[in-house]
């Protein structure tokens, strides 16, 4: 494809941590891409040599038929020549030039031209009637709006966006990032968010791209990311509350019987040839029941001990001891409901489907 951004190139990250990046971004449906990974992981980095602000050590970053960056080549164009909008965690925003100069800021057109351009603009990003006020009048909402307006002036090929929901005081609420994700899908430019919240990324992008341990592991859409980690280091940076080890004692018909533990679970779309695995639950994904069912089609029924119950806010977090520690996430009126106490005995439903193996390497 003539749009598509190819980068796989190599960055010292730190005094002694090299960074990978192979990424490959297109336009269409699956425009906004999560580069998901903790704090200090390397996900700005990678966005400061995208954007041309940092310099690769090796490899080539690509843009259809142009060259950005080619380390053999001796090829590095300057940002101005990317056409990509970057917009940092602070915004970048001039605080004595209200919000139209601010967006007029870099802009080619003059005169009439350039008054209807921020016009259409201002009212892309729901601020008519703001352009003359100055960003200390603004909320950190309204803020994030006018960086964001102000890269569109400049009409990018592609936009990074660098924790963009981080500066925002009092922190996101979720029609906050609604409003952003609505804002990305609204516009003809894909773009790639960096964030280390996991309700950012699951709200904002529509494939993601983690970074672990110096390198990118796995790009996949967001919720198969989430659901079906590619390994254990995508499980932990995605927050899987259960990662247990087990062994692979039968598979047949597409399930596979896996002893975790004291106990035996059974697991969906088994990985072929694979023995010994790390068997992965979401703690959303168990439910809990006084006592075992014979009207449901989940096919493991653990009966377990509570270990721990913890409130969360809305939610309650329960710790089992199944044969092997089970986290389940459930409402106070079903804890309630319930009756739980520590000590106390109850079944954990888990779907087969809800199950994820992954294969493990024996030392």
């Amino acid at each position: 494809m003539a749009d598509r951004l190819v980068a796989s190139f190599l960055r010292q990250h730190g005094p002694s941590v090299s960074l990978r990046a192979d990424l490959e971004l297109d336009a269409g449906d699956n425009r906004v891409t999560v580069l998901f990974g903790p704090s200090g992981s390397g996900k700005t980095t990678i966005l400061r040599c995208l954007a041309g602000l940092d310099r690769p050590q090796k490899g080539f970053i690509r843009f259809g038929d142009e060259v950005w960056f080619d380390a053999v080549a001796a090829i590095n164009r300057p940002p101005q020549q990317r056409r990509l909008a970057y917009v940092s965690q602070d915004y970048g925003l001039f605080p004595h030039f209200t919000v139209e100069q601010n967006i007029r800021f870099g802009m080619e057109a003059r005169g009439s031209g350039a008054r209807d351009r921020v016009e259409t603009i201002l009212r892309t990003v729901h601020l008519e009637g703001m352009g003359q006020r100055l960003p200390s009048q603004l909320s950190g909402g309204e803020r994030q709006r006018v960086a964001l307006a102000r890269t569109l002036a400049r009409n990018p090929r592609r936009l990074l966006l660098d924790e963009p929901l981080t500066a925002i005081d009092p922190p996101p609420t979720d029609p906050t990032r609604r409003e952003l994700r609505q804002f990305l899908r609204s516009i003809d430019v894909p773009s790639v968010v960096v964030t280390h919240d996991r309700i950012d990324a699951l709200t904002l992008g529509d494939r993601m791209a983690v970074l672990s341990g110096g390198y990118i592991r796995q790009v996949a859409a967001v919720t198969e990311v989430f659901s079906r980690p590619a390994d254990l280091a995508v499980a932990a940076a995605v927050g899987v509350e259960t990662v247990v080890p087990g062994e692979v004692i039968q598979s047949l018909g597409g399930l596979a019987t896996v002893r975790v533990g004291s106990s035996h679970i059974v697991a969906a779309h088994a990985p072929a040839a694979a023995h010994n695995v790390f068997v992965c639950i979401r703690a959303e994904d168990v439910i809990l029941e006084s006592s075992q069912r014979g009207d449901t089609s989940a096919r493991n029924q653990l009966t377990g001990r509570v270990n721990a119950i913890q409130s969360e806010g809305g939610v309650v977090r329960v710790t089992l001891d199944c044969g092997f520690s089970l986290s389940a996430l459930i409402t106070k009126p079903a804890c309630d409901e319930l009756r739980l106490t520590v000590d106390c005995t109850v079944t954990a439903v888990v779907k087969a489907t809800a199950v994820h193996l992954i294969p493990r390497e024996i030392p």
